[in-house]
């Protein structure tokens, strides 16, 4: 039986659910999911192999209006998600009308490649509304196949996954057969440090907020990381921190938690907190931690 390969690129405005659908294809908690927009900032890949097949999935940041330089290069990340695609997941939720950048609108509807627009969170409407939705995405992109889905309910996820399969070119895989994702150990400390970040603390802090681990030693029965949460202001570092440390150390049993589920092993980990003044403006700061390729 011949081999098939290819890049599966899911793209759509923030909430849409695409995390929790790579999650559910990859059937690991590669992506961080929250219920806040621009949870995702980074393209992930997500790696699903089977005996003659591998599908690189990519998870790419909700499509925005940028307003600093952080957001300009989390637009780039899926411009780059739309050039080297070989089936193209278009996401729209229930109820949604258009993407909110009409630019990458127009390049989804002028595109070769083929294109699956899911229409997901279908566990939250009734028949007519399904039906009038399909009907409107049908007339706005004609040349996409419409599958309704519910991500969060695994509801019709394994069909969508067995049309990519179909739809896939045939070549050799491009990754080893037993690799996950192309991101390093670290990268999902930072992540998930940053998701109990995004849930346990309200407004503009989330997004002030960048991790960076520094140590991450594996022995045979223990991992030990140290992570730093840097903070763009005085005042957001003490909110990080809490009253004696409390919030700070909340943040910490969080995620120990999900990492040891997600290296099948006992972890340690110590957080500090640093201001790094307006590193989302800084091109040189985007650049170390991992935003900026140009």
């Amino acid at each position: 039986m011949a081999h098939k390969a290819g890049f599966v690129n899911i793209i759509g405005n923030p909430n849409v659910g695409k995390s929790t659908l790579m999650n559910a294809f990859v059937g690991e908690k590669l992506s961080i999911i929250t219920s806040k927009a621009q949870t995702t900032r980074h393209r992930i890949l997500g790696i699903v192999n089977g005996d003659d097949f591998q599908v690189i999935l990519s998870d790419t940041p909700g499509i925005i209006k940028p307003a600093y330089a952080l957001q300009s290069s989390m637009m780039d990340f899926v411009k780059s998600a739309l050039e080297d695609a070989d089936v193209l997941l278009y996401m729209v939720e229930i109820g949604e009308k258009a993407l909110k950048d009409e630019d990458f609108f127009k390049k989804i509807k002028s595109s070769n490649i083929p294109v699956l627009l899911l229409l997901n969170k279908i566990d939250t409407s009734d028949q007519k509304m399904l039906e009038e939705q399909v009907q409107h995405w049908q007339e706005l992109l004609p040349n996409a196949e419409i599958h309704p889905i519910s991500a969060l309910e695994n509801f019709n996820v394994k069909e969508v996954f067995e049309r990519i399969l179909k739809l896939l070119p045939e070549g050799p895989p491009y990754f080893p057969k037993d690799q996950l994702t192309d991101k390093p150990e670290r990268f999902f400390v930072n992540e998930t440090i940053r998701e109990k970040i995004l849930l346990n603390y309200k407004k503009e802090i989330p997004y002030a907020v960048e991790v960076e681990t520094e140590e991450f030693v594996e022995d045979e029965d223990i991992i030990r990381i140290r992570s730093v949460i840097m903070v763009e202001r005085d005042t957001q570092k003490g909110i990080i921190i809490g009253h004696k440390g409390g919030a700070l150390k909340k943040v910490g049993v969080a995620a120990r938690k999900d990492l040891e589920k997600f290296f099948a092993k006992q972890v340690h980990i110590e957080l500090y907190v640093k201001v790094n003044k307006n590193w989302r403006s800084d091109a040189r700061q985007l650049r170390r931690f991992g935003y900026n390729n140009k």
